[in-house]
């Protein structure tokens, strides 16, 4: 069962999504990644895109942890009903409506005009790849404010991914069979 690791809602279970067509990132990933954003005061006050949400368990992290305003993007309906209720309970503890569900795919969400974020968590599904996903990266990229950071979890067997234009590598990290590249914007 996932849970939220620190912050305002530390230990709250979250609802997982039934059957195989997610997958969750693990506490071991979720736990050094929150503890990387945190040292480097990336939560505190931010506005934050979860992409590929799931259940939105990574979403919800950033919120228990003081981020400002989080949208969780799914478009499987099963997986943005389960968003939708860790919304709910996560904003129930918080007092405010921190949480939001975007019910749509990833492509459609980021070509809607929106505020800008200044961290993107991206997770999509292993197998994403080749021009249509770079262009997802950079529709992504397009979307952060000036300075921000996009997170893309990638399975660590795959060849690096193609970094978007306008974005500078920070940081690879690789935790069992996950790696984490972390882009902030050079504007």
């Amino acid at each position: 069962m996932s849970r939220i690791i620190a912050g305002a809602a530390a230990g709250r279970p979250l609802r997982s999504v039934p059957g195989t067509g997610t997958r969750p990132t693990t506490d071991r990933t979720k736990e050094a990644l929150f503890s990387w954003l945190q040292a480097r005061d990336w939560l505190d006050g931010t506005r934050v895109l979860d992409l590929y949400a799931g259940s939105g368990a990574l979403g919800c992290e950033a919120a228990s942890r003081g981020a400002a305003h989080v949208t969780l993007v799914e478009k499987a309906r099963r997986a943005a009903e389960v968003c939708r209720a860790n919304a709910a309970a996560l904003n129930g503890v918080l007092g405010a409506p921190v949480v939001q569900v975007a019910a749509s795919s990833v492509e459609q969400a980021l070509a809607l005009p929106g505020d800008s974020a200044d961290l993107i968590l991206a997770d999509p599904p292993y197998p994403e790849s080749g021009p249509a996903f770079h262009a997802v990266l950079a529709a992504a990229a397009a979307r952060l404010a000036a300075g921000g950071l996009l997170v893309l979890e990638r399975s660590a067997r795959d060849p690096a991914p193609e970094r978007p234009a306008g974005l500078e590598q920070v940081e690879v990290r690789s935790y069992g069979e996950t790696a984490l590249y972390f882009w902030q914007d050079e504007g």
